[in-house]
């Protein structure tokens, strides 16, 4: 099946857009105003979590990229996978089944499947740094990874690679995570079901918030969903979507469904949407716990994406204990809170969004 390119997405045009990511990241934290009612993004970023970085590579020739999670001490992963269309590597390893406890890193990448390439460069970052799974005088180092399809924005020629995910690793940091249209959410776009057409801008967002004296979760989504993005704080209330025949007002595809509207012939493209993200906590996990956490993590989705987890999704969240807390924290209490931070940084990814030619964010409808 052909999907249908987007024109107008050249590096001149993209070079113009993500020259405004800067404007948008200063005013993170400040309230946003729409049809006058606040919406202001979530505080915090997964770094805060500790003992993690986070790098990105943002493709300058068309809208792309990717994105790594660094754990300086290694952690012990789980994931979740929903949705009918995932790309994904490394993640029967997860298996609490499977033999490997700790994992170096995660990846979130752009480019459809060609993007998982970009794990051999964040393999190679480790590798110079001797840091792996060691199996005698060798060192493997262990990356999963998931992506998601943005090869519709632009060039699809262009695709995060070795390279990229190679400058991702050199990009990390542990301080402030930037957001919206950069590394693995560039090209992420929202509200498909109609075509893309239809569709709006998103982006990459994280969040973090501490339960009690000494636990911290956080998480980094890159939203990129067939559905439409709801307000966390007021589900009624659609912020980017699926837009009408206007280009500004909000078709619901929740609503039009469920009123019985025939989809157009591949209007909403099997696999080629995705949502990909990592929550992490400061406390131990094993791979059985991480696991459950990782699956309640996808609660967050269902609260603010709708519809989720579609066959035209391949939604997919990985979730990580660092251990760097001692305290021992009820996994159920570690569930509730990573749901609730990957609601705050879903909404966070389309807040701090810009848009691009033919994809308006929700700051451009809502400046109207």
């Amino acid at each position: 099946m052909e999907v249908p390119q987007e024109p107008g997405l050249g590096r001149r045009t993209f070079l113009g857009a993500a020259a405004s990511v800067a404007t948008v990241e200063a005013a993170l934290g400040r309230d946003y105003l729409t049809a006058g009612r606040e919406s202001k993004t979530f505080s915090g970023s997964i770094v805060e979590v500790g003992g993690i970085r986070v790098g990105h590579f943002t493709d300058t020739r068309r809208p792309t990229g990717c994105t790594v999670v660094l754990f300086d001490n290694g952690a012990v992963t789980g994931v979740d996978v929903r949705g009918s269309a995932p790309g994904t590597r490394e993640t029967d390893l997860l298996n609490p089944l499977n033999t490997v406890q700790r994992v170096n890193g995660i990846l979130l990448a752009g480019g459809s499947a060609y993007g998982l390439d970009a794990a051999a460069g964040v393999m190679q970052y480790f590798e110079e740094n001797g840091l792996g799974y060691h199996v005698g005088s060798h060192v493997v180092p262990i990356v999963p990874a998931a992506i998601l399809f943005d090869l519709n924005m632009g060039d699809g020629k262009i695709r995060p690679d070795r390279q990229a995910g190679y400058a991702a690793c050199q990009a990390a940091s542990s301080s402030r995570v930037p957001q919206g249209n950069v590394g693995a959410g560039t090209g992420a776009t929202v509200g498909k079901f109609f075509g893309l057409k239809n569709a709006m801008k998103s982006g990459l967002g994280t969040a973090s918030l501490r339960v009690g004296p000494e636990l911290i979760v956080g998480a980094v989504v890159a939203v990129n969903a067939a559905g439409d993005v709801l307000d966390y704080r007021d589900p009624a209330r659609i912020l980017a979507g699926a837009r009408a025949s206007d280009g500004r007002t909000f078709r619901n595809t929740l609503q039009e469904i469920l009123h019985g509207v025939t989809l157009p012939n591949g209007s909403a493209h099997q696999g080629a949407h995705t949502t990909i993200g990592v929550v992490a906590t400061n406390a131990a996990l094993s791979k059985a716990e991480a696991a459950k956490v990782a699956q309640m993590a996808h609660d967050g989705l269902a609260r603010t994406i709708n519809p989720v987890h579609t066959t035209a999704d391949g939604d997919t969240v990985f979730a990580a204990g660092t251990g760097g807390s001692t305290t021992k924290a009820d996994i159920t209490i570690i569930g509730v809170a990573a749901a609730e931070v990957m609601a705050r940084a879903v909404n966070n990814a389309v807040l701090a969004a810009t848009g691009i030619p033919g994809y308006p964010a929700w700051r451009d409808l809502s400046e109207s």
